[in-house]
């Protein structure tokens, strides 16, 4: 482990190396993964001028989706008879998590709850992030315990922009079984055929996609990307815009609006932890 060190506008980053692989991450920029370079060539897209300005939402690298992955219906949903608000994509990616242990090839950080996420989500938790590196291989596995007295509803997603320039969005796939998908721009259910990744906007949510992971083919002359995840995992999201280089392939344990529905939506147990894992490998 080289640091922490000032990376992107002065933010302290922790990087992580293994043989040609290099991981960079800001803790206080809501444990976001900035950079992942495997033999000199990045796997991950970032627009720093988003990382520099704390007012915006980050676009680029792998946010954290912590208590809940896209919107929800109004920003609110019901909780102990009363309406709670939750900005899209929660909070988890905009609060800064503290570090709990750097070495080498390691970095674990936490976030606990506090005044301002009870006041958006009334648990009591400890989550923990631990980003570990095995050659090519970064692993995410995120721990939650519920330190409250009732059960926790848990929606958790990842969000990773990889890398994929504009003229090589023909040749890029992203391996799906899926046969429906919601239609995130067309707010409505398809039937789901496959993936035009060169048209204008695609946000599409895969409804049935079977496999505890996926691969992205990112077209000639760049390394495919093999995504794996715990089985929680019952959701993939693919979005990209016409003109932006990049692909963003996404393990949700939900669909939108989950705390809401309570559709698909994980509980954990008083006094329980849950443990879920993503892979990445370039």
């Amino acid at each position: 482990m080289s640091g922490p060190f000032p990376g992107i506008a002065g933010l302290e980053t922790y990087a992580l190396e293994d043989g040609g692989c290099r991981v960079e991450v800001v803790p206080t920029r809501g444990a976001l993964v900035t950079r992942m370079v495997v033999d000199g060539e990045d796997v991950l897209y970032l627009d720093e001028g988003t990382v520099a300005d704390l007012t915006k939402s980050v676009r680029g690298g792998i946010p954290v989706l912590f208590p809940n992955a896209g919107p929800l219906p109004g920003d609110t949903y019901p909780a102990d008879r009363k309406a709670y608000s939750l900005p899209q994509h929660g909070f988890a990616r905009k609060l800064p998590w503290t570090v709990r242990q750097a070495e080498e090839s390691l970095l674990v950080l936490g976030l606990t709850s506090s005044e301002e996420t009870l006041r958006q989500y009334p648990w009591a938790f400890d989550a923990q992030l631990a980003f570990s590196l095995t050659g090519r291989r970064l692993t995410l596995d995120f721990d939650l315990e519920n330190r409250d007295t009732r059960p926790l509803p848990l929606h958790l997603g990842y969000h990773p922009y990889f890398r994929v320039p504009q003229g090589q969005k023909a040749q890029a796939r992203v391996e799906t079984d899926a046969t429906h998908a919601w239609d995130n721009r067309a707010k409505h259910e398809v039937p789901f055929t496959g993936l035009d990744l060169t048209a204008q906007e695609v946000d599409m949510h895969l409804r049935d996609h079977s496999a505890p992971g996926t691969v992205l083919e990112r077209g000639p002359g760049l390394s495919p990307v093999k995504l794996s995840w715990s089985q929680e995992f019952r959701m993939l999201v693919v979005w990209t815009l016409q003109g932006k280089d990049f692909v963003c392939v996404e393990p949700w344990t939900a669909a939108a609006g989950a705390l809401a529905t309570g559709e698909g939506l994980l509980h954990v147990a008083p006094g329980e932890r849950v443990s879920l894992a993503f892979d990445i490998e370039a």
